[in-house]
């Protein structure tokens, strides 16, 4: 791995290089997605089922689009095999009990008066549930978009994902779903998945919010019918920063560089020291893993576009870069780490000490996996409970409660030349 000085001009360049990955840059998509958002939103199930048979190569249609129980039992089968079932349900309870701490109630606030003020907390009716097929399938994701909606009480959990060219769906993803709550499983993916979610179509019904990850396809497209419905956010390419001093051990932060490194050649993975030492020594420990690791050339090229260890004089200016960064995941490891993360403003998730690696949060520790990236830790949280609630405002007042503050109002109003609303209040005190 390149090992860089860290001063005021290489800080920018290595954020505008970063930011590159953002798919805000790749506009080059936007027409192409948008003309299958329109082809859906027109034609409904007729354009779904052409795009799969174009893109995805399986006949579907309005018999075969929902995944049935027996498609869903064969994938136990296969997957009990494995050992994953029985993974997948600790997984589901740790993810489910950090969650439940999440949950917001409705609250009232009542007063001598006769006033009322509170908040009406009310689950989503509908969310749909995107997730990847082919080789980017993972169950674990399938639990960190579906568990928090749950908790939250959403009615209904509709989840889409590509099938394969015989018409079936990645067995770990279908019972990672059937485990986690899914009410019913759609055979479609890409950005017609996503048109079909947010507009509805014979066979899928329009839900209130998208969540899940996908490819820059599936990405520009929840961009694009944000406002139609919502979404949980436009998700870029994976990245961890480790926050590391001379105690650390290079081994172990090697290995968590790379273990986001090889999600794909746009990943971003960066050490940020004070210690040259340590720098050297993790460079090389890189160099060894790759030359053993399954997904060497995708692990090379992406320390090759956004592979980079950082080295800085004082820690202070080692949280300030981790703080301009605002990683999806951020790994301190130093003397005091807890005392080192009560600096840290911008960050998805944050990992304390050396045996709290990168690939924990990922699978099994129980807070979310779904996190902003492209440096928008810096106004977004993690997926959570909240994303699948609205909350209402509650207001009732007596006239006893009214009757001091009402002229206020039509003083107000009448400031803003709002005379209609002055007037609601006013016929209220007429004699």
């Amino acid at each position: 791995m390149r090992i860089v000085k860290l001063d005021e001009q290489t800080k920018q360049n290595i954020l505008d290089d970063l930011l590159k990955r953002s798919p805000n840059n790749y506009g080059e998509f936007s027409d192409r997605v948008q003309a299958i958002l329109d082809n859906v939103k027109e034609r409904k199930d007729e354009a779904v089922f052409e795009y799969t048979k174009m893109f995805d190569k399986a006949d579907i249609n309005a018999d075969n689009i929902v995944v049935t129980d027996e498609e869903i039992k064969e994938a136990y089968a296969e997957v009990e095999k494995t050992g994953l079932v029985d993974i997948i349900r600790k997984a589901l309870v740790n993810i489910r009990e950090y969650h439940e701490k999440q949950r917001q109630y409705s609250w009232f606030d009542s007063k001598p008066d006769g006033s009322i003020l509170g908040q009406k907390v009310t689950a989503l009716e509908k969310v749909g549930v995107y997730v990847p097929g082919g080789k980017a399938a993972y169950p674990s994701s399938v639990l960190m978009n579906i568990v928090p909606a749950k908790v939250a009480g959403v009615d209904k959990i509709i989840m889409t994902t590509p099938p394969n060219a015989e018409g079936k769906v990645n067995p770990g993803t279908l019972v990672a779903a059937k485990e986690a709550g899914a009410d019913i499983i759609y055979k479609v993916g890409g950005a017609q998945a996503i048109a079909a979610l947010a507009y509805g179509t014979q066979s899928i019904p329009k839900v209130d919010k998208i969540v899940g990850p996908g490819n820059i396809y599936v990405a520009l497209a929840k961009k694009a019918v944000y406002g139609h419905v919502s979404i949980d956010s436009i998700a870029g390419p994976s990245e961890i920063l480790v926050l590391a001093d001379e105690s650390a051990n290079p081994r172990y932060v090697a290995a968590d560089l790379l273990s986001q490194a090889e999600h794909d050649e746009m990943a971003s993975a960066i050490l940020v020291t004070t210690s040259e030492e340590l720098a050297t020594k993790v460079s090389e420990e890189v160099d060894k893993f790759v030359s053993e690791l399954l997904r060497k050339n995708i692990i090379e090229k992406s320390l090759e576009n956004y592979g980079y260890i950082l080295v800085t004089e004082t820690m202070e200016e080692a949280i300030s870069v981790a703080n301009d960064i605002a990683s999806e995941h951020l790994e301190i490891v130093t003397k005091n780490p807890f005392d080192t993360m009560t600096r840290i403003r911008n960050a998805g998730a944050i990992f304390l000490g050396e045996y709290s690696s990168e690939p924990l949060g990922d699978y099994f520790a129980g807070p979310n996996h779904v996190l902003p990236t492209n440096g928008t830790a810096k106004f977004f949280s993690a997926l959570s409970v909240d994303d699948f609630i609205k909350k209402s405002s509650i207001i009732s007042f007596s006239k006893q409660a009214l009757t001091p503050i009402h002229d206020d109002i039509i003083a107000f109003a009448n400031a803003e030349q709002l005379t209609a609303h002055a007037n609601s209040i006013k016929v209220r005190f007429e004699n």
